[in-house]
């Protein structure tokens, strides 16, 4: 990764997505990050995509300018979204939807509050993008509890619950079940 082609001030996206056994989906996701109007994001990259089988989960790094990156990530989010049915999605890691995790960490030049800034601008545009999507916030973005992912995946009994409609999310819909686009955002946990 150049940091001339990127700018200077970096800032990187750990997108966690409930897919990894049809690659294409995969891929696709990653795609709709480095693209806008069909034609390619210089500034952004793809630095990696990690996918487990059995949890059936990819997580895909995507770096760029921490002003371009909200908007790259929001993309790959929607085409999540459209791609992935999470009424016939199974893994052993558990879920809410199609994208559940969406950590932002500073890389250069960039402060944890910044990354807390794209966070919460990003979850406004998935819950004015996505109908019926709830945001569960932690770390930076999460003000001014500022609640770390392990407080809110008890909170939200992550590993336990099976009714989702007693889940208050800090922005969006209540989740009625395990389906649509749920994120949780971060920047420093």
């Amino acid at each position: 990764m150049s940091s001339s082609r990127l700018g200077s001030r970096l800032a990187v996206c750990l997108l966690n997505i409930s897919e990894a056994r049809r690659k294409y989906i995969v891929e696709n996701i990653a795609k709709a990050a480095l693209e806008k109007n069909g034609r390619k994001h210089p500034e952004v990259s793809v630095l990696n995509i990690f996918s487990d089988q059995d949890y059936n989960r990819s997580v895909i790094t995507i770096a760029a300018s921490v002003d371009k990156l909200g908007s790259c990530v929001l993309a790959a989010c929607l085409e999540a979204f459209r791609a992935i049915d999470m009424e016939v999605q199974e893994g052993v890691h558990p879920c809410l939807g199609a994208v559940d995790l969406i950590p932002i960490y500073p890389l250069s030049d960039v402060g944890v509050d910044e990354c807390g800034a794209v966070a919460r601008s990003l979850a406004k545009d998935l819950v004015l993008h996505v109908p019926g999507c709830s945001v569960f916030l932690f770390g930076e973005a999460d003000l001014p509890k500022k609640r770390s992912l392990v407080q809110r995946r008890k909170q939200l009994g992550w590993f336990t619950r099976r009714d989702f409609s007693a889940l208050e999310p800090d922005l969006g819909a209540a989740p009625a079940r395990r389906c649509g686009l749920t994120d949780m955002t971060d920047a420093n946990n």
